[in-house]
């Protein structure tokens, strides 16, 4: 049994945070490798129209923490030899070998050339390929206004035509390499991905509550996204996912609860196992939790392009990227240590497993824009520094 830490402070952290209005909401949760030694909440589920508090039972939409879960089922799959790391994408998805790199625009036309080299799965992984994402990058918002194009959150299947921004292996361009793993993955499995990761994942790990699409029962027991509105208080949007998409998205595709998700952290932090059921291999984890970019960094910073989604990201310097995971290469003083890996959500969820300190957590909301400076990026840290405190405490 987990010793459990005093968490008042961590609770205040959170409270103030909600009565600020920084987040509509928020529940937070931290584990050891024995159990779960914190879990808290602020706020309601939906301000203005429910009650019910929220907290580590809670259904949130976890986007882009979907992308480790489903880079975990690849690696389950390169573990048997089911899949190559090196093989190009195309192999197992043909229409990739369609996919051009954007070199900017004539007017409003534009000039898409063939890639220098074929992606490779293990640059699906790594986010090494050249494709990105719209709201870090102004080529690729133009190229959806004057294309038509959709981005992958409306779940149409129109969204794998976006093209690349870089030659593959030549930048870290985070985007939507881990959707296209997904489909690598069905490729591989001869099943759709809700499936693989069901019986390779959340299944063996007892995460019940982790799914691309709820019932009726956790629809009632999920937040909805919120945004501000003209006075600057909180609103619903309601539900912004599509509930019937034309794929299973392995890059943001997946609804969860804390009390579940720590379950993963907590497989990932004992080296792939938890409560005797082993997802993967102790080498397996031990690579993912590695530099796997080479001489390429993770961006310092990453200016937004739609202010609406999300704030510039700013890391700082002296990040990489593993399988999966976002990878500090230096101790952040009285916080994580060296080589923890994290990454979050765009909804402003965020995950982080401390293998040197013995300690993962997550904290989560549904709010957009995503990682505001003053309010959900700054609650992240603060939540981090309470929650290292408590444990020195």
């Amino acid at each position: 049994m987990s010793p459990v830490i005093d968490g008042s402070a961590v609770d205040k952290v959170l409270r103030e945070a909600v009565e600020a209005g920084a987040v509509p909401h928020v529940a937070a949760i931290a584990a050891d490798r024995d159990g779960i030694i914190y879990e808290g909440g602020a706020g309601v589920r939906i301000v203005g129209e429910s009650g019910d508090p929220v907290s580590t039972s809670t259904q949130f939409r976890i986007m882009s923490m979907t992308k480790m879960v489903c880079t975990a089922a690849a690696l389950q799959q390169v573990e048997r030899g089911e899949l190559e790391m090196e093989a190009p994408v195309d192999i197992y998805c043909p229409e990739f070998a369609d996919v051009r790199v954007l070199e900017g625009f004539d007017g409003d036309h534009p000039k898409l050339r063939p890639a220098g080299s074929r992606a490779t799965v293990r640059q699906l992984m790594t986010h090494t390929t050249g494709l990105g994402y719209w709201f870090w990058n102004a080529d690729l918002v133009r190229f959806e206004k004057v294309t038509g194009l959709p981005n992958v959150v409306p779940g149409s299947a129109e969204a794998f035509k976006a093209p690349m921004v870089a030659d593959p292996g030549t930048q870290f361009v985070y985007g939507i390499n881990t959707d296209w793993l997904g489909k690598v993955v069905e490729a591989a499995a001869g099943k759709t991905l809700d499936v693989v990761i069901k019986e390779g994942i959340t299944g063996p790990l007892g995460m019940g509550d982790t799914m691309f699409r709820l019932d009726a029962a956790r629809l009632d027991n999920c937040v909805t996204v919120h945004v501000k509105g003209e006075d600057g208080s909180w609103t619903s949007a309601g539900e912004l996912l599509n509930q019937e998409p034309d794929w299973w998205a392995g890059g943001h595709g997946l609804y969860s609860t804390p009390r579940d998700f720590i379950r993963f952290e907590r497989a990932l932090l004992r080296g792939g196992e938890l409560d005797g059921e082993r997802i993967l291999t102790q080498e397996t984890v031990d690579a993912a939790f590695r530099n796997q970019i080479g001489d390429l960094d993770f961006p310092a910073e990453i200016p937004t392009a739609d202010p609406a989604i999300t704030d510039t990201l700013r890391v700082g310097p002296g990040f990489k990227w593993g399988y999966g995971l976002l990878l500090n290469t230096q101790d952040i003083p009285g916080r994580r240590r060296a080589w923890t890996g994290a990454w979050a959500g765009l909804f402003n969820t965020h995950f982080f497993v401390d293998r040197t300190t013995g300690v993962c957590a997550s904290i989560y909301t549904n709010s957009l824009p995503f990682i505001t400076e003053h309010e959900a990026w700054k609650l992240y840290g603060d939540f981090e520094t309470a929650l290292y405190a408590s444990l020195r405490a």
